[in-house]
């Protein structure tokens, strides 16, 4: 029995599938068994034509072809190939070896490609080590921008079989793709990010204080909401979070590039951050994922690693905002349905704005509010507190004034985040401060005897939640590494504390 290996995409993660083949005595037949879908059952039809047309013998055999393991349901024409392959060398002795085969038949013999391929590769170089895979040629750029693989393609059927025959694969092999980025070395782990800064902060004038906040916020990865008149600089500020990120691993690059791929976005690979903004006028199921049947993916599942931009917050449906809680507190999302229950990452920086009040003008110095107390009331009683406790930095922004200048800039900025990253990373924290777990707290927020007493002291005046005692823990550690301080000191509790909601 010859065994090929392949892969099938469930939800947002490939399977490994063993594709087995068995030739016995009977009466000739072709069956595909292992929960085969129609696209695969119907590659029986491809596979006969493009081996006769290409002058192979259809062996007069009992042909099995098992898709193992047997109890998940497979789908995707890029079975294809690796069936043509067992049919067509039966009586060959040809080692597959490790090879994964992904490539759909024309009826002459032509490898195509289809659009669970790349995903399904991308997938695998996160669980499989050393990973080698043969693709059609028309794939293979696309495929060997994928970091840390072996890419070998092949034009046709012949030039498949050729390939196993050969002795000299690697006249076949796709070089490699290098990715375009800046690189750091922490702890024997290389970090990748970019230094292009398409919206500066240069550009933002004046708001020092909510520049101070967005710094902390991209920093350790701190949820954050800014409230300001209209026009005082809120969206500004958030459009150019994304560039200066902290640096992503290999991992995170890929999972990137999968998500992009499901989402019918063509893919790259230099480091650069999601930075997804819906608008609130969008669904629940558009944002949280949903299907009737299948769960699709959705915006929070999408931003993953990156920001998640709410732009107007109390205008987005009060049910949008109670869900939130979950993914915000938990990093992680289950959607459920009927045929399918897929757990979502979200670890993203959640960046909302918002207006003080109905017209903008509440706080503006200059310009009357229109509103009545009725109206700001319910306004703001969209944002419940639950929901506001799972929110790290509350930021209200001043209005702009003639004479305010740029006072840094985002390269500036960006090295900032970068020395606190490396301390992060130093520190031999899995995650940035503002994703920690309870046990990490304890762990890597310590304070010294003034800082204690002041947070103390705060729990009792303020009747801070054991949440919102662990929230400006992580926003003083976060700014405590941007002083390059050990522990957390007094200054760093009152500045954290300073950005709790009032």
């Amino acid at each position: 029995m010859k065994i090929i290996k392949s892969a099938t995409l469930e939800s947002l993660d490939a399977i490994c599938v063993d594709v087995e083949a068995t030739f016995t005595k009977g009466l000739p037949s072709f069956s595909i068994v292992g929960l085969a879908s129609s696209s695969i059952q119907e590659s029986k039809d491809r596979v006969k034509s493009a081996l006769l047309t290409n002058d192979f013998k259809f062996p007069p055999k009992k042909i099995t072809i098992n898709l193992s393991p047997s109890d998940i349901n497979k789908n995707g024409t890029h079975f294809d190939l690796s069936i043509a392959l067992l049919v067509a060398l039966y009586d060959t002795k040809v080692k597959f070896d490790d090879f994964y085969i992904f490539a759909e038949l024309a009826l002459d013999g032509t490898l195509k490609e289809n659009s669970s391929i790349f995903p399904s590769i991308l997938s695998l170089a996160k669980k499989v080590d050393k990973l080698s895979v043969l693709v059609p040629k028309s794939i293979e750029d696309k495929i060997a921008m994928i970091p840390n693989i072996s890419v070998y393609s092949a034009k046709n059927l012949n030039d498949a079989i050729m390939f196993f025959n050969s002795k000299e694969k690697e006249k076949y092999k796709v070089p490699q793709y290098k990715m375009s980025c800046d690189t750091l070395f922490i702890n024997n782990k290389q970090f990748y990010y970019n230094k292009k800064y398409e919206l500066n902060f240069s550009d933002v004038k004046g708001q020092k204080v909510a520049k101070r906040a967005a710094l902390i916020a991209v920093s350790g990865n701190h949820n954050i909401i800014f409230e300001g008149s209209p026009g005082c600089g809120k969206s500004m500020i958030i459009k150019r979070l994304q560039y200066i990120m902290p640096p992503q691993t290999v991992e995170q690059i890929l999972e990137k590039a999968k998500l992009d791929s499901l989402n019918l976005i063509e893919p790259n690979f230099d480091a650069s951050t999601v930075f997804r903004s819906p608008h609130h006028t969008s669904t629940r199921a558009s944002i949280f994922g949903g299907g009737t049947i299948n769960s699709k993916i959705g915006e929070i599942a999408l931003s993953n690693n990156g920001i998640l931009f709410f732009d107007e917050l109390p205008h987005f449906p009060k049910a949008i905002l109670e869900s939130m809680r979950e993914p915000l507190e938990d990093n992680k999302i289950l959607i459920s349905r009927v045929n399918s229950k897929t757990n979502y990452e979200t670890k993203f920086l959640f960046a909302c704005a918002m207006n003080p009040c109905p017209c903008g003008n509440l706080l503006s110095a200059t310009k009357q509010c229109r509103c009545n107390e009725l109206e700001i009331t319910r306004y703001k009683s969209k944002l419940s507190d639950p929901f506001c406790d799972r929110i790290d930095i509350f930021v209200t922004m001043s209005e702009v004034n003639y004479e305010d200048k740029a006072d840094i800039s985002s390269r500036k900025m960006h090295q900032l985040v970068l020395n606190a990253f490396k301390i992060q990373m130093q520190r031999g924290q899995k995650d940035l401060n503002g994703k920690l777990k309870d046990e990490d707290i304890k762990k890597y927020c310590v304070l010294d005897s003034e800082g204690e007493n002041i947070l103390n002291k705060a729990t009792q005046n303020y009747s801070l939640s054991f949440r919102s005692i662990n929230k400006v823990l992580k926003v003083a550690r976060t700014i405590a590494d941007l002083e390059a301080s050990e522990n957390i000191k007094k200054e760093h509790i009152f500045e954290a504390l300073s950005f709790r909601k009032r």
